[in-house]
């Protein structure tokens, strides 16, 4: 009808990005690459008014997320559109950082928000490799290039230079959190110890707007005709047809052990 009637007002649209599970460069991860044509398709196609983010991730690489939020920022400002978060289950960690990237962040009763802080896990296998008699040889041209080899003991000033680089990065973490969310964050609590909050929490703390859920949030703001269109990360060929079964069970198990943090 529109059509033949062009004076009709068109319904508001609201662009919808999905930024569903682990954050890590490669096929499977949420990262700049398999995110970028999605985010600028939801920014251009059909004159959105609004986008709104619907997050679920428990983090994951501190850079991607940096990367996707940057991406996120710049459309934002060049087309001057607002951007609303709404997390599911969860937006910890770096999908929190994800979540920064919108000028508002709406939660569920029971959404996991927060873990502002940073990770590094690995395992000690020298003892392992000595009883069953394998001699580890390593030949490096650099002090540092055998840091934190997991299958020699652990050495005090390889902690040292992990806990520092750490810090840069709970750092650039927590910049980020203050310049999104400025004095809305609790002043009188310290947000940034990894800690979590769950739904009217994160509310109280300042780390969330609000309590809601993405259809009934964006027709309250711009109508009951608003416009739904989602965007999420296409396929690879590979993907499409199950060919890379090692990498993804691979990958499945780490996504697994970070949604395990959170008990989910």
């Amino acid at each position: 009808m529109r059509r033949f009637l062009p004076f009709l007002k068109k319904p508001p649209v609201i662009s919808v990005i999905r930024l569903n599970g682990m954050i890590a460069a490669g096929q499977r991860g949420l990262n700049d690459a398999s995110t970028a044509t999605m985010i600028d398709r939801a920014f251009t196609k059909g004159k959105p008014k609004a986008i709104a983010l619907v997050i679920n991730s428990p983090g994951g690489s501190p850079s991607q997320s940096s990367l996707i939020v940057a991406r996120i920022r710049r459309l934002a400002e060049e087309k001057e559109l607002p951007v609303t978060a709404f997390v599911e289950d969860a937006a910890a960690s770096g999908g929190y950082w994800l979540a920064c990237a919108a000028d508002d962040i709406i939660v569920d009763e029971n959404s996991i928000v927060g873990s502002i802080g940073v990770i590094s896990a690995s395992f000690g296998l020298h003892e392992m490799i000595a009883r069953i008699g394998v001699e580890r040889r390593v030949h490096t041209a650099g002090n540092s290039k055998s840091f934190l080899d997991p299958f020699r003991p652990e050495k005090e000033e390889d902690v040292e230079r992990l806990r520092a680089l750490q810090d840069q990065i709970h750092a650039n973490f927590i910049n980020h959190v203050k310049a999104r969310r400025g004095d809305r964050l609790d002043s009188e609590r310290d947000l940034f110890t990894g800690d979590i909050w769950v739904g009217r929490q994160s509310v109280d703390v300042g780390l969330a707007d609000g309590i809601g859920h993405l259809v009934p949030t964006m027709k309250d703001r711009y109508g009951n005709l608003a416009k739904f269109v989602i965007h999420g990360p296409r396929r690879g060929l590979l993907r499409r047809f199950g060919l890379s079964i090692a990498a993804s069970a691979t990958s499945e198990l780490e996504e697994r052990a970070l949604w395990a943090r959170y008990g989910l």
